[in-house]
């Protein structure tokens, strides 16, 4: 299955609003939600349940929530075992893909990111709150490949590095308190996965992959900041046909750098 819907592709889906704007912004993803949305989206926070909350100095920015935690927010969702799923944000579909590769390694099967986002979207709106009847879903973690700091260092394949490539060097860090990279790990920006607020086509991503040394399923990794744009480059991976399980480093960078006994390099 494609892991991109089109707008023309959309039938009786659920569909997920993950609208989330990113470290530092000053927009609210579910006002903007409640202000308009595709009819019968349900919003779904990443900070609340497509997250767990952030302990300084102890996880990442973006750790993943409890099995129960998921749970309970895709049953509140209407999320049932059998749901076929599309997830869309305003994101360059970076929290989509975060809720794609999560629901997938929850163990749900039909779960697809539209193409485009809500930009793409050019049909009517809705406001206010949607509140589905509960789901049923059962979610138990392990059905794609996640890193941790231990796995991640000991890591036999190639790691990718998803942050902007200045961050990656050291240079201009304003988010985390070290700057730096992952001894070993290559630069592959997210962003240049992405073309007008959509992945670029199959045969493209294709290419950059290749160019980067990854041309088969298990070579890779990928890592970010707090593990969102390393799930741009999962799915990604798998539009591609690269890979359709691409490891990721859920922690990522800021869970890294929380012990200081962790080589960095610039």
């Amino acid at each position: 299955m494609n892991p991109l819907i089109t707008v023309d592709e959309l039938g009786d889906q659920l569909l997920l609003d993950v609208r989330y704007p990113g470290p530092g912004s000053p927009v609210d993803g579910r006002a903007a939600y409640r202000a308009a949305h595709i009819p019968g989206a349900v919003y779904l926070d990443m900070d609340t349940v497509l997250a767990a909350p952030h302990l300084p100095g102890e996880t990442g920015r973006h750790p993943l929530p409890s099995p129960e935690t998921l749970q309970a927010g895709l049953r509140a969702a209407g999320v049932d075992e059998d749901s076929a799923i599309v997830v869309y944000d305003d994101w360059n579909s970076i929290a989509a893909a975060r809720a794609w590769w999560l629901l997938r390694h929850a163990g749900l099967r039909d779960v697809r990111v539209l193409d485009g986002g809500w930009r793409a979207w050019t049909g009517p709106t809705e406001s206010g709150e949607v509140t589905p009847e509960p789901g049923t879903v059962t979610v138990a973690y392990g059905s794609r490949s996640l890193l941790d700091a231990t796995s991640a260092a000991a890591f036999d394949g190639l790691l990718l590095d998803a942050r902007p490539a200045n961050r990656y060097r050291g240079e201009d860090e304003t988010i985390d308190p070290v700057a730096g990279h992952i001894p070993g790990a290559v630069s592959l920006p997210a962003l240049d996965l992405v073309s007008g607020g959509r992945l670029r086509p199959a045969d493209e991503l294709a290419a950059v992959f290749v160019d980067h040394g990854v041309t088969a399923p298990g070579q890779a990794g990928a890592y970010c900041g707090s593990g969102l744009q390393a799930s741009l480059v999962a799915l990604a991976a798998s539009v591609a046909g690269v890979d359709e399980d691409l490891a990721v480093y859920a922690g990522s960078w800021s869970d890294w750098i929380t012990d200081p006994a962790r080589p960095v390099a610039r």
